[in-house]
């Protein structure tokens, strides 16, 4: 029966077995999966079977993706009410979101699960009785009993980052919009890192401009990493000079300048997530009863952690965007810099672009920074060479036709 015949009239209430089994034989592991979608008096809808690859694959993580294939089903199908038939108490615990899972590769499953479930109008975990325990355990059985007993190797791949050779296909991660392809923990990497740096997030193949999305690579992202990358998509909406952080250090929310204008009374603003006061002007925390001068009057020194960072900047020869305040790094390149936020400067001196004489396009190096820029020495030197060789030409000119 095709799966178009099959979709239900009107709203009736549907029952989703499922089982995932793992089994050892010679040294092996083989894994599969049934699935069946019962109307309440049982009728077979619709069932499902296949093997799962995966030679490191765990009884409960089988049991997880015949239980995201089945939703998967039940969605094309147009169910809209289904009951989720669990036969194990750690299965029902996670589907209800009682606990957060421990391992990464349980918690993406659980994530895909939640989010095929949105996709519906009702799913309602129960716990099955034995005997519909046994009724869901010889359905699985049925339907993997003699497919996935096949010893076929599965494909190997390379991945160009870490030169293994010795990769399942299903484990690695091809780009969408480029084809390139690396193994899933490579890619996870160079994601951690671009999210660190605050770069963007393209393909790891060189030269590539491809770039990656936070929805495309949903799969192999940690709740940590999609928080940063969630975080990162936020923050890249707000221009540099609109950014307001919350100086509360167990805080530091990322604000909109042109957002809490509304909510300004004077200097004084409350951060929109914890709540605390703090002076608009000074991004610190608010002092009562001070202007803004008096403030700065009162505390001139700077704390602890400024001034850990100011003796990390100088020893690192880091600069400061006099615009923003962004600290940049310059390895190499010219001495004229511009900023992430578009202000130009030098970095040797930290003056606005053109207000310094220290030459452009000179390599950067320490004795750069740290001695007499020789451009503009040069540069004269230069000019008056040229000009004694024009007042000789002239002088030799004029004896010679004299």
């Amino acid at each position: 029966m095709e799966k178009d015949d099959l979709k239900p009239a009107g709203n009736p209430f549907y029952r989703l077995y499922f089982k995932g089994l793992v089994t050892e034989e010679k040294a092996m592991l083989f894994a599969g999966f049934g699935v069946a979608i019962c109307g309440d008096k049982d009728d077979l809808l619709f069932d499902v079977k296949g093997p799962i690859h995966d030679p490191a694959i765990t009884a409960l993580e089988a049991d997880l993706i015949a239980l995201k294939c089945g939703l998967s089903e039940a969605v094309s199908l147009g169910i809209n009410h289904i009951s989720i038939c669990c036969d194990h108490d750690q299965i029902f615990e996670l589907v209800m979101g009682r606990f957060t899972p421990e391992q990464e590769n349980i918690a993406l499953l659980i994530r895909d699960v939640q989010g095929i479930r949105n996709n519906l109008t009702s799913s309602i975990p129960v716990m099955l009785t034995l005997s519909q325990s046994n009724f869901a355990y010889e359905l699985a059985i049925e339907a993997i009993s003699s497919d996935i007993i096949i010893d076929i190797p599965p494909q190997k791949e390379t991945c160009n980052i870490c030169l293994n050779d010795d990769i399942n296909a299903d484990q690695m991660f091809s780009i969408d919009k480029c084809g390139h392809m690396f193994c899933s923990e490579c890619v996870k990497r160079h994601i951690e890192v671009k999210l660190l740096e605050g770069s963007l997030i393209s393909c790891p193949h060189y030269l590539c401009s491809s770039q990656l999305t936070s929805e495309f690579c949903v799969n192999i992202l940690t709740p940590k990493l999609n928080e940063m990358w969630e975080r990162k998509t936020k923050e890249d909406l707000i221009p540099v000079t609109n950014r307001v952080y919350c100086p509360n250090p167990r805080c530091s929310t990322l604000m909109s300048e042109t957002e809490l204008s509304g909510l300004i009374i004077g200097v004084r603003i409350c951060c929109v997530k914890c709540g605390e006061p703090f002076c608009i002007n000074c991004k610190v925390p608010w002092h009562n009863n001070f202007s803004c001068d008096e403030y700065k009057r009162l505390h001139p020194n700077a704390t602890e952690n400024d001034g850990k960072l100011k003796d990390l900047a100088n020893d690192k020869l880091w600069r400061q965007c006099s615009k923003c305040k962004h600290m940049i790094e310059l390895s190499s390149g010219c001495v004229s810099v511009i900023c992430r936020c578009g202000h130009e400067f030098c970095y040797r001196c930290g003056a606005d672009a053109g207000d310094c004489s220290h030459g452009h396009g000179l390599p950067l190096t320490d004795d750069l920074l740290l001695t007499p820029c020789c451009a503009f020495c040069c540069c004269s030197v230069f000019f008056l060479v040229i000009i004694a060789i024009v007042v000789v030409t002239i002088i030799f000119l004029i004896r010679r036709f004299s």
